[in-house]
C-alpha cells in the first residue's frame, strides 16, 4: 500500500545548482528565431524554456572545442598535466588549418597559455597541441572526448577531431551542446571564467575573443562561438542576473551578426517571461515518514540534490507537490535510499517527478522491538 500526502512548497532563492532531468515549461510568447536549430535552458533547473529542432543533426564546427576543454580541465583536476607544463609543438598541431594561435616547434609553450589560445582564440593549433599532451595522439584523445559525451548524456553527438574541422562523422545537436555547456559550467568552476576574456596575446600577436555579447552584455560570461561554410554561424552563450543563469545554443545562422542577435533575444525572452524558484535544499528534511521495525520510528527524508524550478512569471503559486512513500516501511534503512516520490503538477498537469530519499542510515531493531512492531503490523 502506498500513503499520499501533499507537501506545501517552501520557496527561496539560493545559487545551488541541481542536474536532474525535468520536463520542459509550459511554452510563453511565440518565439521565432532565425537560426537552423536553437535551445535556451535555465542552469538551475536544467529546463527548456525555448526550442526548435533540438535533436537535429548539425556540424558543432569550434563549438567540439568545448568538450576538448572539458578533457583538458579533467586532466588538469586528475593532476595528470599542470598548468605550468611546457608542451612540445608537434609538425602536425604547427600545420594544422583553420584559426590558429600561431605556435611554433621551437618556441615553448604552456598548458595554461595553450587553454587561453584554444578558448578565446579559439586555436586548432592550441587544441592538437593539447591533445597530444593529454592523450598522446589525436585519436586517442578523441575516444576520451566521444567517452565523456557519453557519460554527460550526449546521445546523439560523436566526435572526429579536437578542433571541429569538418568531417562526416562529426556531428551534435543543439540539446546535446546545451548539456556540455551546463556540464562545463557545473564542474570546472576554477576554469570557466577563461571564457569570459575578451582577447588574448600570444607570440607578439593580439586576437580577440569572437563572441560578441561579451561586449554588448555585461550579464554575458561564455561561452563559445563556431562557423565554417557546412555549419553556418554557431553560437553558445550564457549570462547570469541575479541567481539566475540562462544558457542558450543558436546554430545555422546567416552570419556573426545573426548568432549574436538571436542569442541575446533568447536570453533576454527567458529573463523576461520566466522565473526559477528553489523549492527544496538538498539533503535538507522535507518529513519524516513512519518506519517499522527499527531503532527508531521516524526517517528523516528529503532530496538528494537541490530541486529548482523553471516557471512561467507569477505561476509558482500553482506549482504543487504530492509524495508518494511505501508503507510499511521497514528497517533497516541506509542513507541515500529511495524511499518514495514527489510528483510535481502545475494548473494539474504533470511537470516532473523526483525522488524522495532516506537522509540518515537508520538500522534494525532489537528482537523485542521487531517482534512488537510485527504484531502490529498484523493487526493493522
Amino acid at each position: 500500500m502506498k500513503r499520499l500526502l501533499t507537501l506545501l512548497l517552501c520557496l527561496s532563492a539560493l545559487p545551488v545548482v541541481a542536474q536532474e532531468p525535468q520536463l520542459d515549461v509550459p511554452p510563453q510568447p511565440a518565439l521565432s528565431v532565425a537560426a537552423k536549430s536553437y535551445i535556451l535552458t535555465d542552469f538551475q533547473s536544467g529546463q527548456t524554456l525555448a526550442s526548435q529542432n533540438v535533436h537535429e543533426r548539425v556540424e558543432p564546427a569550434s563549438l567540439t572545442k568545448l568538450m576538448t576543454a572539458h578533457v583538458v580541465f579533467s586532466a588538469l583536476q586528475q593532476k595528470r598535466i599542470s598548468l605550468t607544463q611546457v608542451v612540445p609543438v608537434s609538425e602536425r598541431a604547427w600545420r594544422t588549418q583553420g584559426s590558429r594561435m600561431f605556435i611554433e616547434p621551437n618556441r615553448p609553450v604552456t598548458v595554461d597559455e595553450l587553454m587561453r589560445g584554444m578558448i578565446v582564440q579559439s586555436g586548432n593549433d592550441a587544441c592538437i597541441a593539447l591533445a597530444e599532451a593529454v592523450a598522446g595522439t589525436e585519436s586517442a584523445f578523441v575516444q576520451m572526448m566521444n567517452k565523456e559525451a557519453g557519460r554527460l548524456g550526449m546521445k546523439n553527438t560523436r566526435f572526429a577531431n579536437s578542433t571541429g574541422l569538418p568531417h562526416p562523422e562529426h556531428y551534435t545537436t543543439a540539446r546535446d551542446l546545451a548539456l556540455l555547456a551546463a556540464a562545463m559550467i557545473r564542474d570546472f568552476p576554477e576554469y570557466y571564467p577563461l571564457y569570459s576574456l575578451r582577447e588574448y596575446t600570444y607570440n607578439k600577436i593580439t586576437q580577440p575573443n569572437r563572441n560578441r555579447l561579451l561586449w554588448l552584455d555585461p550579464n554575458v560570461d561564455g561561452l563559445k562561438t563556431g562557423h565554417t561554410e557546412g555549419a553556418g554561424y554557431c553560437l553558445i552563450t550564457s549570462a547570469r542576473r541575479g541567481d539566475r543563469r540562462l544558457i542558450s545554443v543558436v546554430m545555422g545562422t546567416a552570419s556573426d551578426n545573426t548568432r549574436t542577435m538571436e542569442s541575446q533575444r533568447l536570453l533576454n525572452h527567458g529573463f523576461q517571461f520566466y522565473d526559477t524558484v528553489h523549492l527544496y535544499h538538498k539533503e535538507r528534511e522535507v518529513i519524516a515518514i513512519p518506519l517499522w521495525k527499527g531503532a527508531q520510528n521516524k526517517l528523516k527524508t528529503g532530496f538528494g540534490y537541490d530541486v529548482y524550478f523553471s516557471l512561467p512569471k507569477g505561476q509558482a503559486d500553482k506549482l504543487k507537490a504530492k509524495m508518494e512513500y511505501k508503507q510499511p516501511l521497514i528497517a533497516p534503512i541506509n542513507a541515500g535510499q529511495k524511499v518514495g516520490v514527489v510528483k510535481f503538477s502545475l494548473d494539474g498537469k504533470p511537470m516532473a517527478e523526483h525522488p524522495l530519499v532516506a537522509l540518515e542510515t537508520v538500522g534494525a531493531a532489537n528482537f523485542f522491538g521487531r517482534s512488537w512492531d510485527s504484531m502490529q503490523l498484523l493487526f493493522n
